[in-house]
């Protein structure tokens, strides 16, 4: 349900890019990023199910290396085009810290049950 929320946060931001002339590139390359990440999380969640012995040190891998394929991409679209890195990185930041948010409601609201 989070993730629905962040994907959420990406929708509404198109039409703010439309009307404030940012560059769309910026957004596309943010919901890209936000799609590719979810489904390399959805990916490594059936690989984990599969062998249990790996379950932890699979997760401690999966966060760092999504983490390094984020920097790597963003710092790559900082050298390709300042702007477009710009919008790209507040866009993915506020759609993950909406999913943040979302999913730590759900457990502290969960706990209180």
């Amino acid at each position: 349900m989070p993730a629905l929320g962040g994907v959420v946060v990406l929708l509404l931001a198109l039409p703010i890019f439309l009307v404030a002339g940012w560059p769309l590139e910026g957004w596309g390359l943010a919901a890209v990023l936000w799609v590719g990440l979810h489904a390399l999380d959805l990916f490594l969640a059936r690989a984990r199910r599969r062998t249990d012995t790996l379950g932890a040190p699979m997760q401690a891998f999966a966060l760092l290396f999504k983490l390094i394929v984020l920097l790597v991409v963003l710092f790559a679209a900082v050298a390709a085009n300042r702007d477009v890195a710009l919008a790209a990185a507040l866009t993915y930041a506020l759609a993950y810290t909406f999913e943040l948010g979302l999913s730590l409601v759900g457990y502290f609201g969960a706990a209180k049950q």
